[in-house]
């Protein structure tokens, strides 16, 4: 009997144009909840602050490649991934991605380019987490074009709401125009504190407000979060027990089945 093909990996956006939210927190931990799991997992650093890349032990200025050479077309995926200590593989970023939307913006059908090059490597991997930056200009596109699921951090307070808002719309014009496949995960609630009654009240209107699921358990506020990155890991290597921790595997146990 033929052997069959691996199915390819589903590849998610983790995205919000506001800054602040645990963004790259959230995909370094979900990235390693779901490798946890048994999953091959591959994560995307498309911000040029290089948080993500950071944050996994990798320094920035001394990778052989990052996604701004497989962006441009000077390496492929293959060539510039390395493997991290989670348990995932990483494509870095460096401070170079600056200049690449400007470089991008005259190339037909530059939307699709990051989708054309994660082709490549869809087949080793079963998840594929891109960390996007805090902007709705041409890399978010490219992300959003790329993916299959959509994950929105946003932290429960009340000023998060409007930026949720405009990337909706963002999706919205996405799904119409470059990728009618693209679906909208869920709001993860982040830097959660449960004894704030504004928290409270803002985690109970998300998700009425926007019509759109919310993932749970809510991302508790901790310090923990921010030790994490010193020593190059994530919370669920840091700090295994933490609430932390625990709230990233329930959320990545609640979407495996989407994979």
């Amino acid at each position: 009997m033929a052997r069959s093909r691996p199915r390819p990996a589903t590849i998610v956006s983790v995205a919000n144009q506001k800054g602040g939210v645990a963004k790259t927190t959230s995909v370094a931990s979900l990235g390693a909840a779901f490798a946890e799991l048994g999953k091959r997992v591959l994560l995307v650093d498309l911000d040029a602050q290089a948080c993500l890349t950071f944050s996994l032990g990798v320094d920035p200025d001394a990778v052989e490649g990052s996604i701004n050479e497989v962006l441009l077309g000077r390496a492929s995926v293959a060539d510039v991934r390395v493997e991290c200590e989670d348990g995932v593989d990483l494509v870095p970023s460096v401070i170079d991605l600056a200049g690449a939307e400007a470089q991008l913006l005259p190339r037909p059908g530059r939307e699709y380019i990051l989708r054309g090059v994660l082709e490549e490597v869809r087949a080793d991997y079963d998840v594929i987490l891109l960390d996007c930056s805090p902007s709705l200009g041409v890399l978010t596109l490219n992300a959003l074009t790329a993916s299959q699921g959509l994950v929105i951090p946003m932290p429960c307070e009340m000023l998060s709401h409007r930026g949720v808002g405009q990337l909706l719309d963002t999706v919205a014009d996405v799904k119409k125009i470059l990728n009618k496949d693209l679906a909208v995960w869920g709001i993860l609630p982040t830097l959660f504190d449960g004894r704030s009654n504004h928290a409270q009240e803002v985690l109970a209107d998300v998700g009425d407000r926007y019509g759109l699921p919310v993932l749970e358990p809510p991302i508790p506020k901790t310090v923990r979060f921010a030790e994490a990155p010193a020593v190059g890991r994530s919370i669920l290597a840091t700090s295994r027990t933490s609430k932390g921790a625990k709230a990233y595997r329930d959320v990545a146990t609640a979407l495996v089945r989407k994979l």
